[in-house]
């Protein structure tokens, strides 16, 4: 039962087939919500938020696209902070997955302030955005892809990159495990190990970083096993 942690697992998680849906991935996607709600998830994607909009000076309104966005997690907690600072914020979320995106659209109703796209991060064709943020989706990605999963993102904010993803550590994998033992969905039985085991540690982040036009990246330990990783935005059009 436990697992290699000495390096990223290559084991692919059930969410990433995008064959599966139904009754079965909503709720799973409902129980993420409790799990993000219950371990602070957002935290980290609101402190790097926040340093990037200093950063330009704390203006009035900020673009923000969240990548992976799933079925919005984080969205509240987003526009929340906005609020709280006074910032009119339009918030794109952008996910692959059609069923998750229709729960976004759907859970978003009538908020204006939030548009949803469906679409692959790599063939989006957007106007560039103030600032990307992106939790809990780079861990899906192999150590080969992140470069251009990374560029990709740099070159579409003027501001800056917010990744908000998972350190591989052993307490962490017990704790989740422990935790969705609890749980009768096998998405969440299986997905959540796994993403800690497909999870980060400051080796892969610094191979990262050697990764041409990456050099800026830099990344921070927060409470609960998360990585705040923070990358100057590379798209200055206006």
């Amino acid at each position: 039962m436990w697992p290699n942690l000495r390096q990223r697992s290559a084991d692919l998680e059930l969410m990433d087939d995008l064959t599966i849906g139904g009754a079965e991935l909503r709720e799973a996607l409902r129980q993420l919500q409790v799990i993000n709600a219950a371990l602070g998830a957002a935290r980290p994607t609101l402190e790097g938020v926040t340093r990037f909009w200093r950063t330009a000076g704390k203006p009035a309104a900020l673009t923000v696209l969240d990548v992976g966005a799933g079925s919005g997690d984080l969205s509240r907690a987003l526009l929340d902070w906005a609020d709280r600072h006074g910032v009119h914020m339009h918030l794109v979320l952008a996910d692959i997955n059609p069923e998750t995106c229709a729960a976004a659209a759907a859970a978003h109703r009538g908020e204006p302030r939030v548009a949803v796209i469906c679409s692959d991060l790599l063939q989006m064709a957007l106007r560039p955005v103030d600032v990307v943020t992106a939790a809990l989706f780079t861990h899906h990605f192999s150590q080969g892809q992140l470069p251009t999963v990374y560029r990709a993102m740099i070159g579409a904010a003027r501001h800056g990159v917010v990744v908000n993803d998972l350190h591989r550590h052993w307490l962490a994998w017990v704790g989740i495990w422990l935790a969705t033992r609890l749980s009768r969905n096998r998405m969440i039985r299986h997905d959540a190990p796994l993403s800690v085991q497909r999870g980060f540690r400051a080796a892969d982040l610094q191979r990262l970083r050697a990764e041409p036009g990456l050099g800026r990246l830099r990344w921070m330990w927060r409470p609960l096993f998360r990585y705040l990783i923070l990358v100057p935005g590379g798209c200055h059009a206006s």
